[in-house]
């Protein structure tokens, strides 16, 4: 059925306006394009946020993962650093000890102590830090010693451009025998460092008989060894008592210990600089903070680089090895240290 009444019933017949339609685009235009996202009739719930390196998400998608896991600090051991800290302090008392002993025409005893500490320093690092062929690295680093021994013996002239090519033809030789093995060849790249730390570190004990060929050597030697001494032995003792503020969660040492240590070193190299001929306690100051400082430095070192490798998934090494590392590195850091500083300013 039709309606009764026109859609025009009320309008003036002689009105321009047009006629009354439904709310909506004109007819015979079709619809404008719409410029916002297609409403796919899911319910926003906030905005979309941008993360770094990925595509934005939103608020309710942080709950969907995991929160990540705090590692819990590595406990300090007591015993332990008290262990240390006396073979600290019994290396450098031999040491000392053993300078004491050299002396014009009299030079063996003090080189037989220092080959002695050389092949400690070669099983510590090369069983912590297990490069490839570890059996000849540890060979050749041991020869490379003993060559640089009695070059820094029986040389015309004190110095130490023996001592680099004994480090020199040690490395390449080491080097050589990674390469011969088609095992070891793959990592010789990533353990060129490692390789190059164990040989010259051995041979840098070496220094220490050229050092004492020379004039105020033999006091060098004492000042700047009794220094290294004390800074690990305090830096220790401080770790065992009270390891704050802890430097690393993975790393079982304290700020505290390594400020005391170079401190109390520097202020006994200051002491024994008053009593010994040809210092005095400025100069002996000076360069005990040299030595103390870069020995406390390198035994820190060597604690964050055993953190390292326990976190890359590498088993742990030999126990007596790990932490003898340490000492060890800190005095093969501080025998040329204390030649440059008697020779730059003494």
């Amino acid at each position: 059925m039709f309606p009764s009444t026109s859609p025009d019933t009320g309008r003036d017949p002689w009105s321009d306006a047009p006629a009354p339609g439904p709310a909506g685009p004109a007819r015979g235009y079709p619809p404008a394009p719409r410029t916002g996202p297609a409403d796919d009739g899911r319910e926003r719930k906030g905005p979309r946020r941008l993360r770094k390196g990925g595509p934005g998400r939103r608020p309710d998608d942080e709950s969907d993962e995991a929160p990540e896991e705090e590692v819990p600090p590595v406990p300090v051991r007591r015993p332990l650093a008290l262990t240390v800290a006396g073979f600290a302090a019994l290396l450098g008392v031999g040491l000392v000890l053993g300078a004491q002993t050299a002396g014009p025409g009299h030079r063996l005893p003090f080189a037989f102590i220092i080959f002695g500490v050389q092949l400690l320093f070669v099983l510590a690092w090369t069983m912590a830090m297990r490069p490839p062929a570890l059996l000849v690295v540890a060979l050749v680093s041991a020869v490379a010693a003993g060559i640089a021994d009695a070059a820094a013996v029986q040389s015309e002239i004190a110095g130490l451009a023996p001592l680099g090519y004994a480090a020199a033809a040690g490395l390449v030789l080491a080097v050589l025998g990674q390469l011969f093995r088609r095992v070891d060849r793959v990592r010789v790249t990533d353990s060129l460092g490692s390789t190059l730390l164990i040989v010259v570190g051995v041979v840098a004990f070496a220094t220490l008989i050229v050092l004492s060929r020379i004039p105020k050597g033999t006091q060098a030697i004492t000042v700047c060894l009794t220094a290294t001494g004390v800074a690990l032995l305090v830096a220790r003792l401080t770790d065992a008592v009270a390891p704050w503020p802890r430097l690393a969660p993975q790393v079982p040492r304290g700020a505290a210990g390594v400020v005391a240590g170079a401190m109390l070193g520097t202020l006994t190299s200051a002491v024994l600089g008053s009593y010994l001929v040809g210092f005095t306690p400025t100069s002996a100051a000076l360069v005990g903070l040299v030595t103390a400082g870069t020995a406390v430095l390198a035994d820190l070192a060597v604690g964050y680089a055993e953190a390292g490798r326990l976190m890359a998934g590498e088993p742990p090494t030999m126990w007596v090895a790990r932490h003898m590392q340490g000492p060890l590195g800190g005095f093969a850091l501080a025998a040329p240290a204390a030649y440059a500083m008697c020779v730059l300013f003494l």
